[in-house]
């Protein structure tokens, strides 16, 4: 195969509110981290052993206000998108890396428990898992699929 794959998913767990940064032309970018977990048993100790490992997670735009919005710390979320190394120079001189997850699509695994409040107790529209795409804009737009389901890239 000649092609190369830039792909990362995620289902796991805030770990902190979003961070919203603004820019002067309008666009917006929110930082967060996820969290995601694996457990195993020991086998010499018979121990039940998880290991959380933390992720970066970046949003632009309309997405990041959208996130900023509704996802809370310990919200469940699947995130999907690309890995972006970073570096930069550190306040003490030294050059510091981060590897993130630059955010294309996400959904809301858990249900917010204002929207319950404020509808008296009907289910909030945003409860369903909601899916936004944020993928820059192609030069020739295609029109959008009329489901979720024929959104694919098989040629037949």
């Amino acid at each position: 195969m000649s092609g190369t794959l830039n792909k990362v998913m995620l289902i796991g767990h805030l770990g902190d509110e979003v961070k919203m940064h603004y820019f002067e032309g309008g666009g917006s970018i929110g930082r967060f981290p996820i969290a995601t977990n694996e457990t195993y048993t020991n086998k010499s100790t018979g121990e039940r052993v998880t290991n959380t490992d933390w992720h970066n997670v970046v949003v632009r735009n309309k997405a990041a206000e959208i996130c900023e919005k509704y996802l809370s710390k310990g919200d469940k979320v699947y995130v999907e998108g690309r890995l972006k190394n970073r570096q930069w120079q550190g306040e003490d001189g030294n050059t510091r890396y981060s590897t993130e997850v630059h955010v294309q699509e996400f959904t809301f695994l858990t249900t917010k428990k204002e929207g319950m409040q404020n509808n008296g107790g009907s289910a909030p529209s945003v409860q369903k898992p909601a899916s936004i795409e944020n993928k820059a804009p192609s030069k020739a737009s295609a029109p959008a699929p009329a489901s979720p389901d024929e959104d694919d890239d098989l040629p037949f």
